[in-house]
């Protein structure tokens, strides 16, 4: 039953190990010479797919996952989308989009059947022509910031009206074919798929902020993408009983949880699922395609290409004109529009079973079909490039806004400072709001440091906006949270509260995005600091050194010790914790003399005007018993010297190393003691003479 348990791979596991691997190799290579990694997906499943090399055989998982990756795809595009974003297009969306599928059958049949194509077959022809690739271009646009840009607001309303448009096609189809129900028939089906719709929408938006807080406060990112991906599947399945596309079911459902607060943390949590899925689909695609009919009937392949490039963007022009734009707008959105989508395979699949095939020739027309729509949409981002220029150059576009950071419903301005959507630099991202963020995030506010707090807990970040500071609810781990936190633009990014291993996950996803950013991180543990440090912190305090740390300062200060020597013995702790529990040991070959007492306070007074540089000296205790940098490195010394201004212990001129006037010269620290026994006298480097301390 469990093939995998005894050893042997499963059937499907040779064609999915060689899609994917083809798919990162093409996809790696092609992106080195500057492809579009769609274009290499298609490119992969024309190499694999059973026209080619025909390794990958399985066709029907890698159609499952190619249906998963749409339905993911439209859900995130849901989540960029929003309904408030659908409301402000329903104009396009209506006049815009039916223009467009109408124009476009129209004229795709009435040039058919002046070209002696049935009817029947001239209307299918034309209603495939219409549907544009959903996938693609809200992919693209996404990938490119451009969903509330113009033409991207326009091309999104138009693509949803043509996914909405599939229900009344796959139910006229059938007719056209001589079968399937009357013009009643199809009424009631529409009137049934927007009922259905509104009550989702109704029910969905009581329900979903509710049920999403109550995942949200167990801050598990596991149970929230569960939660997640049922939304998108079950909305999907649930429109679908109602004959509508189960693609327009997973975007509704992104529409209502990007009404939440936590739209930023399903994408956060929903992207990687969504990139490999989607990855699938477009190498299914490719599969269909057959290079040997492509060459063998090249003139007709290009020919179809051309006639629909041009009906599509003739339509396409004419129904953004229709809604008062531009005709620069109405140009680059005819463009972007100029392929056919995916879902025409699913309404081929319908025609068929009617013996309905395209432009009525039979398996020429569909093997046409398949080869002309593949290379348009391998086509597509150049398409879509040329039409984001002549956007630009036109002047209907401009380059979109950093994202919104994601605050509480109803709350007031931040008090510190402005987010980082608005461009501003040098802020700090905070990493978490539990106990050490929130004293920390305050504090940086009041001193005037701009501050964007990033956490899972919608407690969190109630409290955070409620104290004015910007907060973005999502999970710091992921790439594209940390990114819409501006950690691209930040001077630092603080992890205060989070384990270690949690810590060097969030920084080394920082240091992607951000190589010189400055990362501190607080850690419980000192045995922690070198993997978090590893992980590429630039600093880390650890809770249980700094605790030891400072009990000693004030147990110090109890027993009668000034400020400044309390500090110096205190540090020595510092030490002790990174190097072990006993304070470190000579581990080279023995010194020529003895070591440093570590207890005493040296406390040299010298006369005014003994020395320029008198004004360093102040009471202190030796850092460790022998030379700091030697007891390091395993290395020996001769005599020893402690420096007067930070206590620092090393060797003398005599020595292989002289690391005590290396740290005279790193650190400008230049009067030192000696610490050999019986020797008190002392020594400027600087001045390069021996000074005499004050003796009453």
């Amino acid at each position: 039953m469990w093939p995998i348990a005894a050893g042997e791979a499963p059937e499907y596991l040779q064609g999915i190990a060689v899609l994917v691997v083809t798919g990162a190799a093409v996809a790696y290579f092609g992106l080195r010479i500057g492809l579009v990694p769609i274009v290499a997906f298609l490119l992969t499943g024309v190499i694999v797919g059973p026209n080619a090399l025909g390794v990958v055989d399985d066709l029907d998982t890698v159609q499952a996952a190619a249906e998963v990756g749409v339905l993911l795809l439209l859900f995130t595009i849901g989540l960029e989308f929003n309904l408030g974003r659908l409301r402000e297009v329903r104009r396009s969306l209506v006049i815009g989009g039916g223009v467009q599928v109408g124009t476009t059958t129209a004229i795709t049949t009435l040039v058919l059947v002046a070209a002696g194509v049935d009817a029947s077959a001239a209307v299918f022809t034309g209603l495939l022509v219409a549907l544009s690739s959903t996938a693609i271009v809200l992919k693209l646009l996404g990938d490119r910031g451009e969903i509330s840009a113009p033409h991207g607001r326009t091309a999104v309303a138009v693509l949803l009206f043509q996914d909405l448009a599939i229900v009344g096609m796959v139910l006229v189809v059938p007719m056209l074919g001589g079968d399937g129900g009357g013009a009643l028939d199809i009424t009631w089906a529409l009137v049934r798929a927007g009922l259905l719709i509104a009550l989702v929408l109704v029910v969905a938006r009581r329900l979903l902020p509710p049920m999403l807080e109550r995942v949200a406060r167990t801050c598990s990112p596991e149970i929230f993408l569960l939660t997640v991906v049922a939304i998108c599947f079950g909305t999907a399945y649930g429109v679908s009983l109602a004959g509508v596309s189960v693609s327009l079911g997973a975007f509704l459902a992104g529409l209502l949880v990007a009404e939440s607060r936590f739209d930023a943390q399903a994408m956060g949590e929903v992207l990687p699922l969504q990139i490999i899925f989607s990855a699938t689909f477009f190498v299914s695609v490719g599969m269909l395609l057959d290079v040997g009919f492509v060459f063998d009937n090249l003139p007709v392949v290009v020919g179809a290409i051309a006639a629909v490039f041009a009906v599509k963007v003739l339509a396409t022009g004419l129904a953004v004109l229709a809604l008062g734009e531009r005709i620069g707008l109405a140009a680059a959105v005819g463009l972007m529009l100029a392929q056919v989508g995916e879902f025409s395979f699913v309404l081929a699949e319908v025609g068929a079973e009617a013996d309905l095939t395209p432009a009525g020739l039979g398996e020429d027309g569909r093997q046409t079909f398949i080869a002309a729509t593949v290379l348009m949409m391998a086509a597509t981002p150049m398409l879509m490039g040329l039409s984001r220029r002549l956007a630009l150059s036109t002047g209907t576009t401009t380059t979109p806004a950093a994202p919104d950071l994601v605050g509480v419903p109803g709350d007031t301005a931040p008090a510190h400072g402005s987010s980082p959507a608005d461009g501003s630099r040098d802020h700090v991202v905070v990493a978490g709001y539990g106990r050490w963020a929130r004293g920390l995030a305050h504090v940086l506010g009041d001193a005037g440091i701009d501050v964007v707090v990033v956490t899972l807990s919608p407690d969190g970040a109630h409290d955070a906006a409620a104290g004015g500071i910007p907060v973005l609810l999502g999970d710091p781990v992921r790439e594209r949270t940390l990114r819409e936190a501006g950690l691209d633009r930040a001077r630092a990014l603080v992890v205060p509260d989070d384990e270690a291993e949690r810590a060097g996950r969030v920084v080394r996803v920082a240091r992607t995005i951000n190589a010189g950013v400055h990362v501190v991180v607080r850690t419980r543990y000192a045995h922690d600091i070198d993997e978090i440090l590893a992980s590429g912190a630039d600093e880390v305090v650890s809770e249980d050194v700094e605790a030891s740390v400072a009990m000693t300062m004030r147990l110090l200060r109890g027993l009668g010790h000034d400020d400044e020597a309390a500090l110096a013995r205190a540090r020595q702790l510092r030490v002790f914790h990174l190097d072990g529990d006993a304070p470190p040991r000579l581990t080279g070959r023995p010194a020529q003399h003895g070591s440093v007492d570590t207890e005493a306070l040296i406390d040299v007074v010298l006369p005014a005007d003994a020395c320029p540089h008198a004004g360093q000296v102040r009471p202190v205790v030796a850092r460790s018993s022998g030379c700091e940098e030697c007891l390091r490195d395993g290395d020996a010394w001769v005599h020893l010297r402690v420096c007067l201004t930070c206590g620092h212990v090393g060797c003398c001129d005599s020595s292989p190393n002289r690391h005590a006037r290396a740290h005279h010269e790193t650190t400008g620290h230049h009067v030192m003691r000696s610490a050999e026994p019986g020797e008190s006298w002392v020594w400027c480097f600087e001045d390069e003479r021996e000074l005499a301390p004050r003796t009453e």
